[in-house]
């Protein structure tokens, strides 16, 4: 990966961010862990943490529903020519990683 992916990839998860706590409902809450961009600089994956569990799907309909308006927010904060197109998915690798710290705190 190319710094200049690293710097795009920091810059989209703070924006985001941002993003999410100034329009989320607060019914959940939707942690950012990273953002993944293509190499072209066209996609971006973003990828979540939510809590509770049971919130992950109205968590991810509420990104989905509000792609357009997160280009919107990001468009005159990144210098960029063009601004990638999003996609958003459960972080799985956060999830497992919840998951070993609870088996660890068990025993």
């Amino acid at each position: 990966m190319s710094k200049r992916q690293d710097k795009v990839n920091e810059l989209l998860r703070q924006l985001v961010s941002e993003f999410i706590s100034k329009e989320s409902n607060r019914l959940s809450l939707i942690t950012v862990t990273h953002v993944d961009v293509s190499r072209d600089l066209k996609k971006a994956t973003i990828y979540v943490s939510i809590y509770p569990e049971d919130s992950e799907e109205q968590g991810i309909d509420f990104l989905k529903r509000n792609l357009g308006n997160l280009r919107d927010y990001v468009k005159p904060k990144l210098n960029m020519k063009n601004i990638p197109f999003f996609d958003c998915k459960i972080d799985i690798g956060e999830k497992n990683r919840q998951v070993i710290e609870d088996l660890s705190h068990e025993s």
